[in-house]
C-alpha cells in the first residue's frame, strides 16, 4: 500500500475517527484506526465494539492499493506534528512508514485481519432524513440533561422518537428532562430507539451546521447515521440502549398557572451570578416572583449573600417563590439561539418549565430551600 494524502484532510478524518478510541481495553486492536484505500478513496475507521466511525477521504494519490492498522494516538501526534502539505503512508511487511518532506515516521501495526468489520450504510433501509442543522440543535438541546450513572443504565441515552415528519429527542437524569422536536421526512411509519450518550456525541461532532442531508437508519438493535451521500460520507454505527425509556409524559406538568416571560440570555446571566454564592451546601438559588421583577437570593455559610433583580418581559399569576440548582437553569439556557424563554410554574414543591414555542420544553426539579 502507498498512498499520498492532503495532509490537512488527514488530520481532520484521524480527529473526528480516533475519537471513537478508548484509553483502556483488553484488545490492542481497539487503540487502531484501519486505512484502506478502494475506489479511488482512502477510508478511514475506528470501533470500540459498541460505536464506529467510518469515512473516506478523496484529496488522495493512490500509487498502490492495500489496508494497514495503525495505533490511533501515534498516528494522530504524527499527522498533527508535521506541517507538510501532504504525507505519504506506505507499507511495508513489517511496519507502516508515513513520510513528509523532510521527516520518516516507522510505527509497527496490526494485521488488518485482526480489525473488526466497520461496514458503510450501504443499502441500509432509511428510516428518516434531517438536515445537518436540524439534527446538531435537536442533539445539543437534548444530550446535556442525559443521565450518567451507570446504575441508571435505561436512561444512559437519549430517546429517539420518529412520528411521521417529526423527530423528538428527549433525556433525563431523573431530575430533569429535556426535549426537543423537529422535521423530519421518510417513509411513512413510526420509530423509537434509545441512543448512547458517546453515540450521539460523536454524531454532533460529525454534523455541519447546514442543509446537508443527514439519513438515519433504526433496527432492531443499531442505529446509523451517514452525513452527507457518497463514498467519502462519514458514518457512525452504534449500538442500542437495552430497555424501556420511563414514561416521560407523565412527569410533563399540564396545569402551571404562573408563567414568566424573560430575555434568554439576561436571565442566564442573573441565574450565574447568583450561584457565586453557593456552596456545596446550599446549592439552590431562590427565585421570588412577583409581578414583573424576578428575585433571585443565594446564601451560603462563611461565604455571604447574593441578590440579584430581574424584570420580567411579562408575568402572569401570584407571587412565588420557588428554588432550583442554578446549574441546571444554565444548562439549559445556554444551548438556546432564542432571544426569549417562558418559564411556567405551580407551586414551590413542583416541576417548573421552560419552553421555547413547542420545540423545546425542559423540565425541572425544585430543590428543597428550608
Amino acid at each position: 500500500m502507498k498512498v499520498i494524502c492532503d495532509r490537512a484532510a488527514l488530520v481532520d478524518a484521524v480527529t473526528l475517527v480516533g475519537s471513537v478510541v478508548v484509553g483502556r481495553t483488553p484488545s490492542p486492536v481497539l487503540k487502531c484506526i484501519h486505512l484502506k484505500t478502494e475506489q479511488g478513496v482512502l477510508t478511514l475507521a475506528a470501533t470500540d465494539l459498541e460505536v464506529a466511525i467510518r469515512l473516506g477521504i478523496d484529496a488522495v494519490d493512490i500509487e498502490s492499493e492495500g489496508e494497514v492498522v495503525v495505533p490511533a494516538d501515534k498516528l494522530t501526534q504524527i499527522v498533527r506534528a508535521c506541517d507538510d502539505p501532504t504525507l505519504t503512508i506506505e507499507k511495508d511487511d513489517h511496519a507502516v512508514h508515513i513520510r513528509g518532506e523532510n521527516s520518516h515516521f516507522k510505527v509497527f501495526g496490526f494485521d488488518p485481519r485482526e480489525f473488526p468489520a466497520v461496514n458503510g450504510f450501504g443499502d441500509a433501509s432509511v428510516t428518516c432524513t434531517i438536515t445537518g442543522a436540524g439534527l446538531a440543535t435537536l442533539i445539543s438541546r437534548t444530550l446535556f440533561a442525559a443521565a450518567s450513572e451507570h446504575s441508571r443504565y435505561a436512561i444512559n441515552g437519549v430517546l429517539f422518537d420518529r412520528h411521521g415528519g417529526k423527530l423528538r429527542l428527549v433525556a433525563t437524569d431523573g431530575r430533569r428532562l429535556a426535549m426537543a422536536n423537529g422535521k423530519c421526512d421518510g417513509p411513512e411509519g413510526d420509530s423509537s430507539c434509545i441512543v448512547p450518550i458517546k453515540a450521539l456525541s460523536l454524531v454532533s461532532k460529525l454534523l455541519p451546521h447546514d442543509e446537508t442531508v443527514v439519513r438515519i437508519a433504526i433496527t432492531d438493535n443499531q442505529i446509523m447515521v451517514a452525513v452527507g451521500e457518497g463514498e467519502t460520507a462519514p458514518v457512525l454505527t452504534s449500538n442500542l440502549v437495552e430497555g424501556a425509556f420511563p414514561p416521560f409524559e407523565d412527569v410533563i406538568p399540564k396545569d402551571q398557572d404562573k408563567k414568566g416571560l424573560f430575555d434568554a440570555h439576561a436571565l442566564s446571566s442573573a441565574v450565574r451570578r447568583a450561584a457565586l454564592l453557593t456552596n456545596e451546601e446550599s446549592r439552590g438559588v431562590r427565585m421570588s416572583f412577583k409581578d414583573s421583577t424576578l428575585t433571585l437570593t443565594s446564601r451560603a455559610p462563611e461565604m455571604g449573600e447574593a441578590e440579584i433583580q430581574l424584570a420580567a418581559l411579562d408575568y402572569t399569576g401570584d407571587p412565588l417563590d420557588i428554588g432550583f440548582n442554578p446549574q441546571y437553569v444554565t444548562d439549559a439556557l445556554k444551548v438556546l439561539d432564542n432571544d426569549q424563554v417562558l418559564i411556567e410554574l405551580k407551586a414551590p414543591s413542583k416541576p417548573g418549565v421552560l419552553r421555547i414555542g413547542t420545540d423545546f420544553m425542559y423540565v425541572l426539579m425544585p430543590v428543597n430551600l428550608q
